[in-house]
């Protein structure tokens, strides 16, 4: 078991990969299986984990708050509702 570096010409990471290696016993050769542990750090060229999938971490990340949202709909809704009194009694007193 080791730890390899594999940099991608594409995107310009390094990528870090756990290889284990286990024989195989149709063809009777080695072989590796390789694990993404994460991306190497260009400055610090320490190992930051990741699952592999952005969109996995993306999904979590945009799950919304719904409680604060409503909270701020209806935070909006009141000062709405306020604006619209207002301009009705400023409606009012410039045509009656």
């Amino acid at each position: 078991m080791g730890i390899i570096r594999q940099h991608d010409k594409r995107s310009g990471i390094t990528y870090a990969y756990e290889s284990k290696s286990y024989w195989d016993k149709e063809k009777k050769q080695s072989r590796a299986k390789r694990t993404l542990i994460g991306r190497i750090d260009d400055e610090t060229g320490e190992i930051v984990p990741t699952d592999g999938r952005v969109r996995k971490a993306m999904a979590r990340e945009a799950e919304p708050d719904y409680k604060v949202l409503f909270e701020q709909l209806l935070e909006k809704n009141k000062e709405q509702e306020a604006e619209i009194s207002r301009l009705k009694i400023e409606l009012e007193k410039n045509n009656g």
